[in-house]
């Protein structure tokens, strides 16, 4: 028995890294597991990974920045799947860089897939998610970095995500919705190539990690959400927690 047994969710940046981890820990525990992206190539990767394991999904295509692209799936998922209990916001794309580096046109890219997103595919799945649902949004410790150098608008946008998911929890509370946020270090392919292409940077950055090592993007990013959406975390709701080895004091 699985603790996520008879769900569904749908997981937004599933082709890879973290959104792909969360899916196959899920799916582990239970899930069935609708794996959502811009590239449905990436998407039927991660579905064929869980098929695997002897684990349910299926794969769509899913632009974040479309309104019209989130409710075509979302009915699909419920069509397809029989519902909805789970909705983890994970896709975004990143502005970086120093704050005369950042063009208005990155800033505003964050904004529609981040925030923005988040808020339109939290209402569309609202209906379907109510009595007995668990949303988990990403956002990121950078907000608490000593040095916000380059990382002023990535910050922002992800502390938005923060503030919408609040709202969330106080809201929707007591419409049986949870809502809760992960800020995750995790062995995504850009965070790989970054270790290994900018060592002195990243042993500084490994050095100030107490457990010394960056998350593996399933066992101890995606199994932690798992049990988050569980009957055993139903207590839980409005909460930002930092899974990254103890770097960051979310206090």
């Amino acid at each position: 028995m699985g603790v996520l047994d008879n769900k569904v969710a749908l997981i937004t940046g599933a082709g890879q890294g973290v959104g792909q981890g969360i899916a196959l820990a899920m799916a582990t525990e239970g899930a069935a597991i609708a794996v959502t992206g811009r590239t449905l190539s990436k998407c039927q990767t991660t579905v064929e990974l869980i098929e695997a394991r002897g684990g349910k999904a299926i794969a769509l295509e899913l632009d974040v920045k479309d309104q019209a692209s989130m409710q075509a799936c979302v009915d699909r998922v419920v069509n397809e799947l029989g519902g909805l209990n789970i909705l983890v916001n994970n896709a975004q794309e990143v502005p970086l860089g120093k704050l005369f580096e950042v063009r208005d046109e990155s800033f505003t890219a964050g904004f529609e897939s981040g925030p923005l997103a988040v808020l339109r595919l939290m209402k569309i799945c609202h209906p379907h998610l109510k009595g007995d649902g668990s949303i988990i949004n990403l956002a990121s410790t950078s907000a608490k970095r000593w040095d916000a150098s380059g990382y002023g608008a990535y910050a922002a946008v992800k502390e938005a995500i923060r503030a919408l998911s609040k709202a969330a929890a106080s809201e929707w509370g007591g419409d049986g919705i949870r809502t809760n946020v992960i800020l995750p270090h995790a062995q995504s392919p850009g965070m790989k190539w970054w270790l290994e292409n900018m060592q002195d940077e990243a042993e500084a950055y490994l050095a100030s990690i107490p457990q010394g090592y960056v998350g593996d993007c399933e066992e101890d990013i995606g199994k932690f959400v798992a049990q988050l959406c569980g009957e055993n975390s139903r207590y839980v709701n409005g909460q930002s927690i930092a899974i990254d080895g103890g770097q960051a004091y979310m206090g």
